[in-house]
């Protein structure tokens, strides 16, 4: 509990002349309770960290397969004439990409001045020839006992 604080039940305005003597008036006295709070707040250590960085160096072998490229350009002459342009494209592991150059052409036309019509007639005739034919048999012969036994 918290100490009291007394407190004067009579009220005197300021400036006012006291009439009565301090013996003559009595003076009642009430006690009054006050309860005040108090916070305060200290460090309490509970535990302790310790954060440490290391480093540690390892040495380890890293395998990478790594591609090589090589082209090889080659020019392959074709000279021939063509109706339109060529589209580049590929043919496997090729890509061809064609080159083009206008020329002038002096031109020869084919003139078609005739035809030669030649007509087969079939006909079948009947022939007879002589023609030898050879034939071969085959003779087999078992034995079973003392008889030998025709095939």
């Amino acid at each position: 509990m918290t100490p009291q604080r007394p407190v004067l039940s009579s009220f005197q305005p300021v400036g006012t002349q006291q009439a009565v003597s301090d013996a003559a008036v009595e003076v009642a006295r009430v006690p009054l309770a006050e309860e005040v709070v108090s916070v305060s707040k200290r460090e309490v250590v509970t535990g302790r960290v310790r954060v440490q960085t290391l480093e540690e160096s390892t040495d380890e072998l890293v395998q990478q397969e790594l591609d090589t490229a090589q082209v090889t350009v080659t020019r392959v002459p074709i000279n021939r004439i063509v109706d339109r342009t060529p589209m580049p494209r590929t043919e496997g592991d090729v890509t061809i990409v064609p080159v083009l150059e206008e020329v002038l052409v002096v031109e020869k036309k084919l003139l078609l001045k005739e035809e030669i019509h030649i007509r087969r007639a079939l006909t079948k005739e009947t022939v007879e020839h002589s023609v030898t034919l050879r034939k071969q048999r085959a003779k087999i012969e078992e034995f079973a006992g003392d008889e030998p036994r025709k095939g």
